[in-house]
């Protein structure tokens, strides 16, 4: 592509519209953390139904996003971020305006789509935008990724401050989808870049089998862990991944490589993105839940609103990401991935040992959130990096896809495992269902036992990277398509390349 090809281009709204996109995808992501309890209240219904608001939405964001980011490449981007956008506002309009669970979880399962909208702003960029001003571009549209999940929090705070109803918060989402549907409208129109179909039957059973894997997790202290229920529902899972995989090494393009699930660092780079995915939904529910607790009750907790919950115990942690950020990629540049990666799980381990030692006063409770927040973005910070470190040139986009899915995931078995556990032995006699304060120190002793088993896993298991020490800008280019699950462009010798992007 030619600079005088992208001069020729109208492309001064380019950057606003991608930065609003992927603003829009992690606000819509954070809005309903803090007030899962509320939604409970709301509607009726169990912890462990409310918290399928959040599981819901990260599942379906696991099999969304690279299908979407598929339709992207052979549909053309404009076209896929407007339907997407339709999709996301028509969900949104349907969270708005119902009291029923069923039809919640459904608007929730189509913001999900919101997901895809990253990789399709960063390419966006990439077919509109010179090289000189590429790679600053893309950084700013990912920091957006921590803008929005600050302003989600934020905004849920302070249009709850009074004790207001939820819907207010998915009146919002419609809004912010509509304004995004507007300026994806004015996007350039360009031809698709690629050709080839869809995995929609891989998409199917991925999506089949992470249901009926996580189900029988949340609901199992309902049910009972030996019940029929349970146990037909991991069978089926069992059943599910095993299609899935048959699948998926039969086809020309897959959903999900399974050359990348047999190579060793890979493998290592995909638990650790599962992880990290953990430690950040267990960091963000677990003490959304317990600074809410009243201790006059429970014994313990500080009995937090909304508006407290979400600016003074979540919000500095989030917002810190965009500090921590390009904090995380200068640590890669210097020291390398893997050693990021392994400081990023120490950092963790740290955060949730203090959260299970020290919960007693406010500070150690945000001091805690603050430290695995960082850690969680240090990690992803390394991820790409680690990953093309161990997989050819033309593979990068697959490799990076892959992690996406396992991060979601992640995020998934982190929802499903603290509500298992903060459900399964609430105080007796109490006027409103609240576990003991024991069950917090187990899930954050537990989190921080996995990320420690993680830290030595990648310490000891991931061999050392081939490459040799990369800059800063090379080390945010491959943060930001890597997230993206996107190609990172290489020269001949292995490093990243802006002139080929």
């Amino acid at each position: 592509m030619s600079q005088a090809a992208h001069a020729s281009r109208p492309s001064r709204l380019v950057l606003p519209i991608a930065a609003y996109s992927v603003l829009l995808v992690s606000a819509l992501q954070t809005l309903v953390v803090p007030v899962v309890a509320n939604i409970q209240v709301d509607l009726r219904v169990s912890a462990t139904a409310a918290s399928w608001v959040v599981t819901a939405n990260l599942l379906a964001a696991a099999v969304l996003t690279p299908l979407v980011g598929r339709l992207g490449d052979l549909r053309g981007r404009r076209p896929v971020m407007l339907g997407v956008l339709v999709v996301v506002l028509a969900g949104s309009l349907i969270a708005a305006t119902t009291a029923d669970l069923p039809l919640l979880l459904l608007g929730r399962v189509m913001q999900a789509a919101s997901f895809g909208l990253f990789p399709l702003a960063i390419g966006v960029l990439r077919e509109e935008l010179p090289p000189l001003r590429l790679t600053g571009a893309m950084a700013l549209v990912s920091g957006m990724l921590a803008v929005g999940a600050g302003l989600g929090l934020v905004v849920t705070g302070l249009l709850m401050r009074s004790g207001g109803d939820y819907h207010r918060l998915f009146w919002l989402a419609t809004l912010m989808s509509a304004v995004g549907l507007a300026g994806a409208w004015t996007l350039p129109r360009r031809k698709a870049v690629a050709s080839g179909g869809i995995d929609w039957t891989g998409a199917i059973l991925l999506g089949a089998g992470l249901v009926l894997l996580l189900l029988p997790l949340e609901e199992g202290n309902t049910w009972g862990w030996a019940s029929p229920a349970v146990l037909v529902s991991l069978a089926g899972a069992v059943v599910a991944f095993t299609a899935f995989v048959l699948v998926e090494r039969r086809i020309g393009q897959p959903l999900v490589s399974m050359r990348m699930l047999t190579h060793r660092p890979i493998v290592l780079a995909n638990v650790a993105g599962l992880f990290l995915g953990v430690s950040m939904f267990v960091a963000f529910l677990a003490v959304s839940v317990f600074v809410q607790t009243p201790a006059a009750v429970a014994g313990y907790g500080f009995g937090a609103t909304v508006l407290a919950t979400s600016l003074i115990y979540l919000l500095p942690g989030t917002a810190a990401g965009v500090v921590t950020a390009p904090l995380g990629g200068r640590l890669v540049a210097r020291y390398g991935a893997k050693a990021t990666l392994v400081l990023s799980m120490l950092l963790a381990f740290a955060g949730f040992t203090l959260l299970a030692a020290l919960h007693t006063a406010t500070w150690e409770v945000i001091a805690g959130a603050f430290v695995v927040n960082t850690a969680v973005t240090f990690g992803y910070a390394a991820l790409p990096p680690l990953l093309i470190e161990h997989v050819a040139p033309a593979e990068t986009g697959i490799a990076n896809s892959v992690n996406s899915i396992a991060r979601s995931v992640g995020m998934s078995l982190g929802t499903a495992f603290v509500i298992t556990m903060l459900t399964r032995d609430l105080i007796p006699g109490a006027p409103v269902p609240v576990p003991r304060e024991s069950q917090f120190v187990l899930v954050f002793a537990g989190a921080a036992a996995g990320t420690l088993i993680a830290a030595a896993l990648i310490a000891w298991g991931l061999p050392r990277g081939r490459r040799t020490a990369l800059t800063t800008g090379e080390v945010e280019l491959e943060d930001v398509l890597g997230a993206a699950g996107l190609d990172v462009p290489t020269t001949p010798a292995g490093r990243p390349s802006t002139a080929r992007i």
